[in-house]
């Protein structure tokens, strides 16, 4: 191969894997006014940063309660300029229900948002693995406690997220459903530990008769997510609890690394439009 193309190749190696670990934002795009504050979490034993955003005339309607948006991959240099501006332009189009965003900084991307797997090649993706249930933890007993002690929120909570962080949103909806009531995974990378989740999905939802949620996940044209997406959904077309109320939508019209920015302003008007109500427990 000649030099220069194997200069290239490595340049693009190394910029692909930067990108799994951290959700950069394009340099020209804008963050809206929002506030942040940093919890020293004893469950992962760092401080962590958290950005929110309000929704408009939140500050001058004192009574009023409102949802929250969870989202990992939530850093100013990361997801949560985009999220939350879509967000913003739904609401004042009144085209989305207002809510509030709470977006979770990384610190060690790969270690939170995967759990343990027994392929070694999954292991050589980072240092550290297999966190996500620390991570599950932080956000259950000390981040929505915080949040719900510093902002007027109702009790309906929703979380969004992409490849990795995707593949968090549906562990978190098969182990502990209860924790949220709408659960968005765009292209969650499902491959990991030999589609565990695809394989167990079946057990997992006849195990929970009752449950009573929003689910949706999506595909972009990419190889390894595809198939494992579609034999869930297959899953989930059999399987399914009458009361949840789920959705595939593959997009193969997208690419892996634009399906968060082309997709969510539809996905999130189509989950959170106004007169929608939370599915209960």
């Amino acid at each position: 191969m000649p030099r220069l193309s194997m200069k290239l190749t490595c340049l693009f190696l190394f910029t692909a894997l930067a990108a799994g670990c951290h959700r950069a934002v394009a340099p020209s795009e804008a963050v809206l006014p929002h506030a942040s504050f940093t919890i020293e979490s004893a469950v992962l034993k760092e401080t962590r940063r958290i950005n929110v955003y309000t929704p408009p005339g939140y500050d001058a309607a004192p009574d009023t309660r409102y949802p929250v948006l969870y989202m990992p991959d939530g850093g100013e240099q990361e997801d949560f300029p985009h999220v939350s501006a879509t967000v913003d332009t739904a609401i004042r189009a009144g085209e989305m229900r207002p809510m509030i965003v709470v977006g979770i900084e990384n610190t060690e991307r790969r270690r939170d948002v995967t759990g343990p797997t027994e392929v070694d090649e999954d292991r050589k993706i980072a240092p550290r693995v297999g966190g996500s249930a620390a991570f599950r933890d932080f956000i259950r007993n000390e981040l929505m406690p915080e949040v719900r002690r510093r902002y007027r929120v109702t009790d309906e909570t929703a979380i969004i997220g992409e490849s990795l962080a995707g593949l968090f949103i549906v562990e978190t909806f098969f182990l502990q459903p209860e924790m949220f009531d709408t659960y968005i995974a765009l292209s969650p990378s499902l491959w990991w530990n030999n589609e565990e989740l695809v394989r167990k999905a079946d057990e997992r939802l006849k195990a929970q008769s009752e449950l009573r949620k929003t689910l949706f996940l999506s595909s972009a044209d990419e190889d390894n997510i595809v198939s494992a997406a579609a034999r869930l959904a297959e899953v989930l077309g059999k399987d399914a609890p009458a009361g949840l109320h789920w959705q595939y939508v593959p997009r193969p019209d997208l690419r892996h690394d634009n399906i968060y920015r082309a997709s969510s302003p539809q996905v999130l008007r189509q989950c959170f439009a106004p007169g929608s109500e939370a599915r209960g427990p």
